[in-house]
């Protein structure tokens, strides 16, 4: 025996779309009607490396300010919900190197100016 699959959209418009998504349930009084099916929602990604950023739930955009405590939004660290912790500490390491070559090149500047005045 064929289900019927027979039942009308009561929400949006009456396209099959990603955003439309149904499926039929038959109810205790025998009327089959339908239950709109949310979107999978996608991890929030890191701007550098595009991968996941972990300890930030996977949730769609507006439930973020609507569920979420401003903690359960972000990791708490230097770029929390924005960068992974592997990318914050390659941008850390960065930024000390470009210190350390301009203290170098300050040094080496000074050797070299003591040398001319000799």
């Amino acid at each position: 025996m064929v289900k019927d699959a027979r039942y009308t959209y009561t929400r949006k418009h009456t396209y099959r779309t990603r955003s439309n998504r149904v499926v039929p349930v038959k109810t205790p009084g025998g009327r089959i009607t339908s239950h709109l099916i949310e979107k999978v929602a996608s991890r929030p990604k890191c701007g550098d490396c595009k991968c996941a950023i972990a300890g930030v739930p996977a949730l769609r955009p507006y439930q973020y300010k609507q569920k979420l405590a401003k903690r359960e939004r972000t990791v708490n660290r230097a770029y929390g919900g924005t960068r992974c912790a592997k990318c914050v500490r390659n941008r850390i390491v960065r930024a000390f190197l470009e210190e350390e070559k301009k203290k170098v090149k300050q040094v080496l500047q000074g050797k070299k100016k003591g040398l001319a005045a000799e």
